[in-house]
């Protein structure tokens, strides 16, 4: 895709993300990899209000190559999370659910079968100052073995082959964080088990469940 294409799909994304209440203001960012670099929303932007000029595109060093404003804080977070060839898309917001279960657990457990999409259980890191190298260092390392983690006092950061997956993982990710705290509230959320979790997997394959197919 060109690079307008691209930052106009990020910027019409930003939108979407903000009409949806997954991100307030600026607390977030957005970004997909590009040849010869990353397209990433620029540092300040008003996620309701973005347009293609607040994308920019820097190349593997963090320049900005095409744009006129700086890029966002954490780009140093997008960076490292596409050491991993899968990633195409990430995206980073302070939703509140992924929020509040980082103040009261170190982990969102598997309690919905579809949190399988995401890799099961979703870890929270501890809290590290935004943009900085502790931080993308923490949140790769997770993001290497799942689609999403949850940074402690901060929000959730979830990745994608495509930009419409990395939102859509976002999305099942508060919506599971949702259902948590809810359960949490009464008593002691129960989780599936790695056998329950593997009978979902071997299901899904056998079946082709969750994807468009013809009757028989």
């Amino acid at each position: 895709m060109p690079h307008g294409g691209v930052r106009e799909q990020i910027a019409a994304a930003c939108r979407g993300l903000s009409a949806s209440g997954l991100v307030k203001g600026t607390a977030g960012n957005v970004s997909v990899r590009v040849d010869g670099g990353i397209a990433i929303t620029a540092t300040g932007l008003v996620f309701a209000e973005a347009t293609v000029d607040d994308v920019v595109i820097v190349d593997d060093k963090g320049k900005v190559v095409v744009g006129a404003l700086a890029p966002s804080s954490e780009l140093g977070l997008h960076a490292a999370a596409y050491q991993e060839d899968a990633v195409r898309s990430v995206v980073h917001t302070h939703a509140p659910g992924s929020i509040a279960v980082s103040l009261v657990s170190d982990r969102l457990p598997c309690i919905h079968y579809q949190q399988l999409a995401l890799g099961g259980e979703v870890a929270v890191i501890p809290y590290f100052l935004f943009g900085s190298p502790e931080l993308a260092e923490h949140a790769s390392a997770t993001l290497s073995e799942a689609n999403a983690v949850i940074l402690a006092h901060h929000g959730a950061v979830t990745t994608g082959g495509t930009l419409d997956e990395a939102i859509g993982n976002t999305s099942l990710l508060e919506w599971a964080c949702d259902i948590y705290l809810r359960a949490r509230s009464i008593d002691t959320p129960s989780e599936l088990s790695s056998e329950q979790q593997a009978e979902v997997i071997m299901s899904v394959v056998a079946t082709g469940y969750g994807t468009k197919r013809r009757a028989e």
